[in-house]
């Protein structure tokens, strides 16, 4: 496996020899090390790449993913994995603000816990939380899933769209137009592949609550066209 030194190799010349990949190259596994908290690393993945990186990045790492697998064997900066495409990105500690943004496809499993507005416009990515999330996440959420195992902070869904939210734990307070809705089978059993795909085990499905949009808010309301 082919190792980037990022005290030694700049992070540019790694990400061009990424986005350079040929198809059917024979090296599609990679290590990164003492990545230092740089900014930006492994981004705009098109290629089904494997990249191991041995310590905490910052800001928009693994951005653009479309079809890498990314882990990252520390915490996390801002905006990690946002608008990714497909793929998975695994952050093995914690993940700052709005990890997972506008992402379209793929999975995000964060660890550790995330901070404020985790999954903020979220379009069909799906977001495993092992531990809280902060305030706003999911905010203006439009498609995909966010998970939790633990706890929620305030606001949580505001503005939401048709993203399906799983709380384990408490949620300190839903944003506008975001309710508690009824957990039929079918997410029952959407969860438990979800649970499955991020590593979880020993946790049961029926442990938590949905949580999606009334459905007021984007939608013309003939009862209040004088207030439009």
């Amino acid at each position: 496996m082919p190792v980037f030194d990022l005290s030694v190799t700049s992070l540019r010349e790694f990400n061009s020899m990424l986005h350079s990949l040929a198809a059917g190259a024979n090296d599609t596994a990679f290590e990164v090390v003492n990545p230092r908290g740089h900014h930006a690393v492994a981004v705009g993945i098109d290629a089904p790449v494997t990249v191991d990186i041995k310590g905490s990045v910052g800001y928009y790492c693994a951005g653009m993913n479309d079809g890498g697998n990314v882990t990252v064997h520390g915490s996390a900066g801002p905006g990690v994995a946002e608008n990714m495409m497909s793929g998975t990105v695994v952050i093995e500690g914690d993940a700052s603000q709005y990890a997972g943004a506008t992402g379209q496809g793929g999975l995000l499993v964060i660890k550790g816990n995330a901070a404020s507005r985790c999954g903020i416009s979220m379009k069909g990515i799906d977001i495993v939380v092992h531990g809280n999330i902060g305030h706003m996440s999911a905010f203006m959420g439009q498609s995909g899933h966010l998970v939790v195992l633990g706890d929620a902070g305030d606001a949580l869904g505001d503005s939401l769209y048709e993203a399906k939210l799983f709380v384990r734990g408490s949620v300190k307070s839903l944003g506008s137009d975001c309710i508690e809705k009824e957990m039929r089978q079918e997410h029952l059993e959407k969860l438990a592949e979800l649970l499955d795909k991020a590593g979880v085990s020993g946790v049961r499905p029926e442990e938590f609550k949905r949580y999606g949009s009334a459905r007021k808010l984007y939608n013309f309301n003939i009862d209040n066209a004088d207030a439009y």
